[in-house]
């Protein structure tokens, strides 16, 4: 799930790029760099979920998504609405995860005895 959410928030981040060139009036090497690089993070980020690392990584792609609020308006919002789905995906993954691990217990248990 949180692959999904890094991946479709690379979109938003790397839609921001003309907006912040054409609305915000953002250089245009700056609003590469920032807008597509925060893109490319998450995308290298969804491929890294396998680490424990990135996770705290995704955490602050979602604070840097909000903070460019502070260029883009609307990004407190989108920021904000991305930062709910990685809480979520990353708190429902964990739980998920736990029981699973608990299940495989129980049965592993059963079947030793």
């Amino acid at each position: 799930m949180c692959a999904a959410v890094l991946s479709l928030e690379a979109i938003t981040l790397g839609l921001t790029t003309p907006v912040m060139i054409t609305i915000a009036g953002v250089g245009t090497a700056t609003a590469l760099s920032v807008g597509l690089g925060l893109a490319l993070v998450c995308l290298l980020l969804a491929g890294a979920l396998r680490a424990e690392w990135a996770y705290g990584a995704g955490y602050a792609v979602q604070a840097a998504a909000v903070a460019l609020g502070f260029v883009i308006p609307v990004m407190f919002v989108l920021g904000a609405i991305f930062a709910a789905l990685w809480a979520t995906a990353d708190l429902l993954g964990r739980k998920i995860e736990r029981e699973r691990a608990a299940a495989w217990a129980a049965w592993h248990e059963e079947q030793a005895s």
